[in-house]
Formats: structure tokens, C-alpha cells, sequence
């Protein structure tokens, strides 16, 4: 590598092992960043060149986690946490935002959720227009304004990301087919990624209502919860993989979990993995319900993947460059390229007998967990909290 000894730093991330699937990088390396960019990736930077110093060493040092699916708009729905809690304060530089505003209530991210927020906050409208300040969102055709759908994109285009429906009842009840294509029509005039809740909490929806929707999407749109237990979701009754689901695959349509408080079990897990069908993203649906109860983090659902087989390597491509393609932000996010924005995570991979457990209240043992350490979004460090547990970050152990 070429010899950098003249360049300063305003930080050096030393000794860590660097992760970054995106470049096929898996080794130990120097990260040196300056004016909020990633300036150096080296095998050793000297330390003199550094402002400050953070020794990384039996560490992870990954491009800025990116939570593909989570409710951050605080103050304004019942269900929105504040963006920092989950955000840089938990390991995470990036969070989408699922659909928690509509045209009547999109406003106020730009206004005032964004500008609080250290975190970078990548939201998709739902096509409800008051997003999930009402629940259920959306009971009539009336709920849903096209035309001021495609307004608001326009005017606040450079903040909004993808267009989110759920097909749950009463919504699908009500409008049966029409609430996909409806929204799949609004996503694309926009020119923007459509984003497909499948699974009925409520219980109310047959099976088959996720299966149709999922012959609407095409390359680039997003289908989430894959691993729900729910009625709608991808598994048949026989727990067979839906055929509507591998042809959407085929066409280039991405797969994202979003946990949550009730859309994630590991025996479905099991049987669409068993099945051939992998998750293109790992999120955690996380919104003022879950927190605390199922889903406690970002690194909390990492550790759930690891223990149903993924890689070190699979579960980092599933929260960095997977979901910044999602979102289509890959040309600035979800990878440590040189010149590129300096968010990174540092994680410990912590080792242990730990206890995870589902949506369902199943329960599984792992070996493994991640645990958050730094964030650096955007040049600036932030240290994670005691964590949401009352021991802190790792999952329960057993004693």
C-alpha cells in the first residue's frame, strides 16, 4: 500500500478486524478518517498521524450498521421510538423508516425528526395518508390519496426512499388487491422501491393475501417479515415455501425479517432457510411496542442469524451493503470505500451461553453475541449506553 506517513488523521481506528463485505475485506486493518471521511485503510497507520486514537484490537470495525426497517418517528406516532436510542447509541448509523408517515404527516421528519437526530434517518411513505398515527391506517379507499402521495414525494424527494404498504386486515379486507396495486402504481410513477409487510397479527387475513401481493413486486422492491408465523406471510399451510415467493426472488425482489414484537419465529426461519430461501437484509422492526420486550437491538437480531447458521461475514453484508441497496443509497453507504462517509460500527463478538427468543416465546441457545461499542457516523463518535437490559447489551446468559 502506498506510503501515507504525511496525511493526519482525526481519527485512527487501530488493530481492529475489519469486516466489509462489500469490498471483500476480512482482516486486520488501520482506518484512518479525516473531515468525516474514510481517508486511509491501511495495515498500520502511524499513530502519530492521529488526533485521536481508538484501539480496536479483538474488535469488529464495520461499515455503519444500517437498520433496514425500524419506527423513529417519535412525538408524532404512538408507535415511533426517538432515531438515537436505536440509532448511533446502539451501534447503529442508519435507520429506514418503514412507513411510519403518510402525505398528511410526512412533513414533520424533515421539520423536526431529522434535524434532532444524529442518526441518519431514511424513511418510506406509507401509502395510509396519516402513516401510523392512526391505526389501522387504512379502512377505506378513502384512506389513501394517490395524487397527494406522489405530491409529497416530489416536494420532499430528497428525503424519502421507498413507498411501504401493509397487507393486514381490515386494510386488505377492505380493498382487497386494490391495496397493492394501489400502492405499487404510486411507487412506480414515483420511481421508488415498494416495501410489502406480509403477515396478519390480527389474525383475521387467509393465508393467501401475502402470496397474491407478492405477484405485484418486481426488481427492487422489498418484501418484509419474511419470517413471520402469521397468516399472509410465505409459508403455505403445509409449510411449503409459496411458489409466488421464488418467482418474486427471481425477479430481483430483496427479502428483509424486520422482527418486531410479534413477526419473527425460528421454526418458520427454519423451514424457508431449509427451503433454499435466504434474506437479503436483517432488521428489527423495532418501534415503542417491541422495545424492551422482544427485540432489543439491531446487534440483537445480528446475534439471532448467527445462531440459525449465517456467517461473521453474511449477518455484517445483511446489515450494510444489503440494505443500503435496499434503500438505494449504496453509492455512499454500507461500505468503507475510500472518500466515502466515515460511519462505522465497532462490535465485540462476545462469546458465552446465551438464550434468545422469538416471536412466538420459543427459545434457542447460542455460543455467540454481538455487543456495540463505538459508532462514528459521519466523523463523530458516540458510545452506546448501559444497553436496554438490565445487565446491558448481551442477551440473557444462562447461568
Amino acid at each position: 500500500m502506498n506510503d501515507s506517513s504525511s496525511e493526519s488523521y482525526d481519527l485512527l481506528i487501530r488493530g481492529g478486524t475489519v469486516v466489509d463485505p462489500a469490498a471483500g475485506l476480512d482482516a486486520v486493518r488501520d482506518v484512518g478518517v479525516r473531515d468525516g471521511v474514510i481517508a486511509r485503510i491501511d495495515t498500520r497507520i502511524d499513530p502519530a498521524s492521529a488526533s485521536r486514537i481508538i484501539d480496536a484490537e479483538d474488535r469488529l470495525v464495520v461499515p455503519g450498521l444500517i437498520d433496514g426497517h425500524a419506527h423513529v418517528m417519535d412525538g408524532v406516532t404512538p408507535v415511533g421510538l426517538r432515531p438515537d436510542l436505536i440509532g448511533v447509541e446502539a451501534g447503529v448509523t442508519t435507520i429506514v423508516d418503514a412507513g411510519s408517515a403518510g402525505a398528511s404527516t410526512f412533513a414533520a421528519f424533515p421539520r423536526y425528526i431529522m434535524p434532532n437526530a444524529k442518526t441518519e434517518i431514511l424513511p418510506f411513505l406509507h401509502v395510509g395518508r396519516t402513516g401510523l398515527a392512526t391505526i389501522p391506517e387504512v379502512e377505506s379507499e378513502s384512506d389513501i390519496d394517490r395524487e397527494a402521495s406522489l405530491a409529497v414525494i416530489e416536494r420532499h424527494r430528497q428525503h424519502i426512499y421507498g413507498v411501504k404498504v401493509r397487507i393486514v386486515w381490515p386494510s386488505f379486507e377492505a380493498l382487497g388487491m386494490d391495496l397493492p396495486r394501489i400502492s405499487r402504481d404510486i411507487a412506480r410513477e414515483a420511481g421508488l422501491p415498494l416495501m410489502v409487510h406480509i403477515g396478519d397479527t390480527a389474525g383475521r387475513l387467509q393465508s393467501s393475501a401475502g402470496r397474491d401481493a407478492l405477484e405485484l413486486l418486481d426488481r427492487g422492491d422489498i418484501v418484509t417479515h419474511l419470517f413471520t408465523h402469521h397468516a399472509g406471510g410465505a409459508l403455505d399451510e403445509d409449510g411449503t415455501v409459496w411458489p409466488q415467493l421464488r418467482d418474486a426472488v427471481d425477479r430481483g425482489v430483496m427479502l428483509d425479517t424486520a422482527h418486531g414484537k410479534g413477526n419473527f419465529s425460528f421454526e418458520v426461519a427454519r423451514r424457508i432457510l431449509d427451503q433454499g430461501i435466504r434474506p437479503d437484509c436483517i432488521s428489527t422492526d423495532l418501534a415503542a411496542a417491541g422495545l424492551q420486550e422482544v427485540v432489543f437491538s439491531l446487534t440483537d437480531v445480528m446475534t439471532r442469524f448467527l445462531r440459525l447458521g449465517f456467517s461473521v461475514s453474511e449477518v455484517i453484508a445483511m446489515t450494510t451493503i444489503k440494505p443500503a441497496t435496499a434503500a438505494g443509497v449504496e453509492h455512499r453507504l454500507g461500505t468503507l470505500g475510500i472518500g466515502r462517509q466515515a460511519d462505522i460500527s465497532i462490535l465485540d463478538l462476545r462469546h458465552g451461553d446465551f438464550e434468545l427468543e422469538d416471536a412466538t416465546g420459543a427459545l434457542l441457545r447460542a455460543e455467540q453475541a454481538f455487543v456495540p461499542v463505538l459508532t462514528v457516523k459521519r466523523g463523530e463518535i458516540f458510545t452506546p449506553g448501559w444497553g436496554p437490559r438490565p445487565w446491558g447489551w448481551e442477551p440473557r446468559r444462562i447461568a
